[in-house]
């Protein structure tokens, strides 16, 4: 599962785990760490962004056609309340899977299963032109 995560660095050094992944839903896990966070040792919103567009990334990878690549060129976040503790769990699932673009939700709870923050972004389908 976490080829993945090892295919994107910026993963592994964030400490996020794949735990799931399947073309209707990806489940992930981000750990709060002192050094991910702003001041008064909230996780940093940024760390948390970078979960979800994994997550996302992921979840739209696995509709793409052979061949093809993805990239994130929009990504709308709603946070709900900080995380001062434990982990942050992570599901991607998708809105629309087009042939130009694939739209994912992601939802992130804290302990609890506290919703943290919502995500939704659109992954772009990269084809390579004929030559």
């Amino acid at each position: 599962m976490n080829d993945f995560a090892a295919a994107v660095p910026l993963a592994g050094l964030l400490g996020i785990e794949i735990v799931a992944a399947e073309a209707e839903e990806v489940r992930g896990t981000l750990p709060w760490r002192a050094d991910l966070c702003t001041s008064g040792g909230i996780l940093h919103g940024g760390a948390l962004m970078a979960f979800a567009d994994t997550l996302g990334g992921v979840c739209a990878f696995l509709h793409l056609p052979e061949g093809a690549s993805t990239a994130t060129v929009e990504s709308k976040t709603n946070f709900f309340r900080p995380v001062g503790a434990g982990t942050v769990t992570g599901v991607a699932r998708p809105l629309h899977v087009g042939r130009s673009f694939i739209v994912v939700q992601t939802d992130l709870t804290g302990e609890g299963e506290r919703r943290v923050a919502q995500v939704t972004q659109t992954q772009a389908v990269i084809t390579r032109r004929a030559e």
